[in-house]
């Protein structure tokens, strides 16, 4: 079957790489001279200019956003037996990672506006194993972190935050990262802050959290080749934290770049049959992606396809309905705006060197076939 060939793409990291071509490359040549590749000052200093930008006095790197995940979970003293309470509707990397720890995810409901964790339902899904609450910062809108924060502390819960999609994104002034106990980031290629292959952070308030998560990411050393407890493997490398310290020093204006192409988006499908992303109410969405709903989203997706427009679909099956979940984690709540949202949502088109042009091509086809 022949496809029609993308003029439009859903996502461009190279698109990323060829704006800041000139400050990558002389990065990247930076560390190939170093001639240190692993855990040296590139990384230190990202390390420091993230956590700087988070608003916290710990950022520590490591391999990618699961493992991220993972050390935070694992910080926190979190293992078998214990449960946290997250979402389905999510990339699978969030539930992996509680797996990882050996603990059992619980499932609560989303919003329907927002596509965030429902506040209202996290009360019903505590039990006495509960150790954890675990919101997604989905396409890069802020959970609603005051009530979800209010709850953890009533209940003497840890608050972990999966910040993989929301890179600058701010609720009451205070950037996502900045809320719980401890977070997670992920800088994958496509994310708002993409690195050039695999990388994550841990952040944290807490001194030792971050000393916890120092020594877990090196196979918990104290002393080099002495154990002082069993780690992991997951250190970032040079190569990625320079390039990440030169996007880094661009993600405000990509940022501001995303919401402006999104708002191109909002005002042309405005009065449409379409349900559009809403913006943060208090605070300020980092836009990772620009998702609306449709419950003929299959139609959609195959009329955009059909002339050169790339789409995602994020996700298209809860994690509790995946074939290696759904038979071993029971629901202790029912989850029907989760279900709904994964056969009605549709990610268009966005990344900041996305021309205007091509936003508008984009609304003006979504247009035509509603």
């Amino acid at each position: 079957m022949s496809h029609t060939p993308l003029s439009i793409l859903q996502a461009n990291p190279r698109a990323s790489y060829l704006a800041y071509q000139s400050e990558i490359d002389d990065a990247i040549h930076r560390v190939l001279n170093s001639g240190w590749y692993i855990l040296g000052n590139e990384v230190s200093a990202f390390e420091e200019e993230f956590a700087a930008f988070i608003g916290v006095p710990h950022a520590i790197g490591v391999g990618n956003g699961t493992d991220a995940l993972e050390l935070a979970l694992r910080s926190c003293g979190i293992g078998v037996g214990d449960e946290v309470i997250t979402v389905s509707h999510t990339a699978v990397a969030t539930v992996a990672a509680i797996e990882l720890v050996g603990a059992t995810p619980v499932f609560v409901d989303i919003e329907t506006g927002s596509y965030l964790m429902d506040p209202r339902q996290i009360e019903a899904a505590v039990s006495p194993r509960t150790k954890a609450i675990l919101p997604v910062h989905l396409y890069g809108r802020p959970a609603n972190l005051p009530a979800i924060v209010e709850i953890a502390r009533k209940r003497g819960l840890r608050l972990i935050e999966d910040c993989a999609q929301s890179h600058g994104a701010l609720l009451n002034g205070v950037k996502t990262g900045a809320w719980g106990d401890v977070a997670a980031f992920s800088f994958y290629p496509t994310k708002n802050l993409g690195a050039l292959g695999d990388g994550g952070m841990v952040v944290t308030r807490d001194s030792h959290l971050s000393q916890q998560i120092r020594q877990l990411r090196e196979y918990g050393w104290k002393q080099r080749y002495v154990s002082d407890q069993p780690g992991m493997n997951s250190r970032l490398d040079e190569m990625q934290a320079a390039i990440l310290r030169v996007k880094l020093g661009h993600l405000s204006q990509d940022n501001e770049r995303r919401e402006r192409l999104a708002r191109v988006y909002l005002d042309a499908l405005a009065g449409s049959c379409l349900r559009l992303p809403a913006g943060s109410p208090d605070g300020v969405h980092a836009w990772h992606l620009f998702v609306v709903a449709h419950q003929h989203r299959d139609g959609l997706l195959g009329f955009l396809r059909e002339r050169g427009i790339g789409t995602g679909i994020h996700y298209p099956v809860p994690v509790h309905l995946q074939p290696a979940y759904r038979d071993r984690i029971p629901l202790r709540l029912p989850l029907p705006n989760t279900e709904r949202a994964a056969a009605q949502v549709l990610s268009l088109p966005l990344y900041p060197e996305l021309p205007v042009e091509s936003v508008e091509q984009v609304a003006n086809a979504v247009l035509e076939w509603v």
